[in-house]
């Protein structure tokens, strides 16, 4: 996939965060002449915290110096993602707080490309802290000889690579071990990870350089731990809420930051979850900080007004109350003259001691080559797209549902391999599963003749295109099925949905290393409940779609991937 393609799937998913919830904005405070409205974009993972504060801080009417009161709306957003925005002028928030300081090197040399100063200009204070972790199961960690020895990547990379996973340490009844972390061009987590990973492979722990990311040393450490992903997202959330929510079998560890363990800790001490205990791993190579950085944008279009509003919200984020506030949902303050107690404690999984080493923040070009070195050592995907082409969709439906999986296509590496099948009264596949380097071209001038007609075979196209992609596919790849539809099934045997959901559910047998379902609801029309009750138990999820954000909608799709 080329750079300019990561961009376009970023501001698509701007889109797509608009209209199915992923950005999320609080209500500001009713304006007027003598107020100044401050708009903060930040980082997803602190929105439980942030969130009651902007409430709180908006209730309060605080003024500026010149008397005028200042009004905040804040949006939660992913890290990178919402750099892209920036940068395309797309957004234009007075205040941007992303997860970490790791993308702000990239945000300014983009920045400088078209401006003659930098986008975050200067040191910027850090709002709340946590440390970039590797989530584990207690009971795993300790059969990798934790907490007597400090585990780090290395430990990550040979059990991903052991032929017989768990079994090499004593228990196979866990099967493979199965990690996770977020698509590095669109999470700041996902970044992180990889950083961490180049500098494991290259032994650094600074002064991490572009002839250390293109050794080959360090592409076949970062390819052995890519072994064992079960798929990738764009939300640190979303790993942290699957992981937790399905159990060991689904994932054996992921990339989270230290926080959200504790808030899981705190749910399972409180009888909230049945899960088994959790842990946070600090790798003995290093890591880095999710320090969220509270950054006024050196934009033109954030008026004086707005820096002085800005900072008001500032030092009251900075303030006590609201630094003790942060304690409370697993966040270290950023005032070090607030001492770290409950919940930040080992019974909830944690330790304050770590981390021991901190990673050094790398340049600009050379965090884009750690982004681009992660796009050649990820692991590959078999991809099924199933297509609705009934009457129904006549119009715009499908011509937008032609564009839009051309676009999906494009999305896919040249290694990727590929099935179309469409379906309407019968199935018909348009492109077996094979590698879509060779056969791009062709399949987007097939795609792009795709016509409508006929009645709705749903389930039995699904259910059939899973069991070919479960005999043909290779497990040792990410295994997709991305299915859209606008209508009821009227075709299918009616045992077929039943059957899909049993064999699908990604609790059993190969847990989260099996096939995940994405669905797409095309229209209201669409059998909205019936699939999202095949996606979600799979691992995969449910989109609502219209020909308005079709593409958006496989955009986000894309990341999985």
């Amino acid at each position: 996939m080329k750079k300019f393609q990561f961009a376009t799937i970023a501001l698509a998913l701007l889109t797509a965060c608009s209209n199915s919830g992923g950005a999320t904005g609080t209500r500001t405070a009713p304006t007027s002449a003598n107020t100044v409205k401050v708009t903060v974009i930040y980082g997803s993972e602190k929105k439980d915290w942030l969130e009651p504060q902007v409430v709180k801080f908006n209730a309060a009417r605080l003024k500026t110096v010149a008397g005028t009161t200042v009004v905040v709306e804040a949006t939660a957003m992913g890290s990178v993602e919402s750099a892209d925005g920036i940068l395309k002028g797309d957004l234009q928030p007075t205040v941007w707080s992303p997860a970490s300081s790791i993308y702000i090197p990239v945000a300014n040399l983009e920045w400088r490309k078209k401006n003659t100063s930098d986008l975050v200009d200067g040191k910027v204070n850090d709002l709340v802290l946590s440390p970039v972790v590797i989530a584990m199961w207690k009971p795993m960690a300790e059969a990798l000889g934790w907490p007597a020895k400090q585990l780090g990547w290395a430990d990550i990379a040979r059990l991903s690579t052991a032929g017989k996973g768990w079994d090499t340490y004593g228990y196979p009844e866990w099967g493979a071990f199965k990690f996770g972390h977020t698509h590095p061009f669109f999470s700041n987590s996902g970044v992180t990870a990889m950083l961490a990973m180049a500098y494991a492979g290259s032994g650094k722990q600074r002064g991490l350089t572009l002839d250390d990311v293109a050794n080959p040393a360090t592409r076949k450490f970062v390819e052995s731990v890519q072994s064992s992903v079960i798929h990738y997202g764009s939300s640190t959330g979303f790993f942290g809420d699957r992981m937790f929510d399905r159990g060991p079998s689904y994932l054996s560890a992921a990339v989270l930051y230290e926080n959200l363990i504790v808030a899981q800790e705190d749910k399972r001490i409180k009888g909230q979850s049945a899960q088994l205990p959790v842990v946070a791993i600090y790798p003995q190579e290093g890591t880095f900080w999710a320090n969220n950085p509270y950054a006024v944008l050196n934009a033109p279009w954030v008026t004086k007004d707005q820096r002085d509003g800005a900072a008001v919200f500032e030092k009251f984020l900075l303030d006590r109350p609201q630094q003790l506030a942060a304690l409370e949902f697993g966040w270290r303050p950023a005032d070090p003259a607030i001492g770290l107690s409950a919940p930040l404690d080992a019974d909830h999984g944690v330790d304050t001691t770590q981390p021991k080493t901190v990673l050094e923040v790398p340049t600009a070009d050379v965090i884009q080559a750690t982004q681009s070195l992660w796009k050649t050592a990820k692991k590959p995907v078999d991809v099924t797209v199933v297509l609705d082409i009934s009457g129904s969709m006549q119009g715009a439906r499908i011509a937008s549902a032609r564009q839009s999986l051309q676009q999906f296509i494009g999305l896919l590496d040249d290694r990727d391999r590929l099935r179309v099948v469409l379906f309407s009264t019968t199935a018909k596949e348009l492109s077996p599963l094979t590698a879509l380097g060779p056969k791009r071209d062709e399949l987007l001038r097939r795609v792009g003749g795709i016509i409508e007609g006929g009645d709705t075979r749903l389930f039995d196209t699904v259910l059939e295109t899973y069991k070919a992609l479960a005999k043909d596919g290779d497990p040792r790849n990410i295994r997709a099925l991305v299915v859209l539809t606008d209508g009821e099934d009227n075709q299918s045997n009616p045992a077929s949905k039943a059957e899909l959901t049993r064999i699908s559910d990604a609790r059993g047998g190969e847990g989260g290393s099996s096939i995940k379902i994405f669905t797409i609801a095309y229209g209201t029309e669409a059998p909205t409940k019936a699939l999202q009750e095949i996606a979600e138990p799979s691992g995969g999820k449910q989109y609502s779609s219209n020909p308005a954000n079709i593409r958006s909608i496989y955009s986000e799709i894309a990341t999985f991937f």
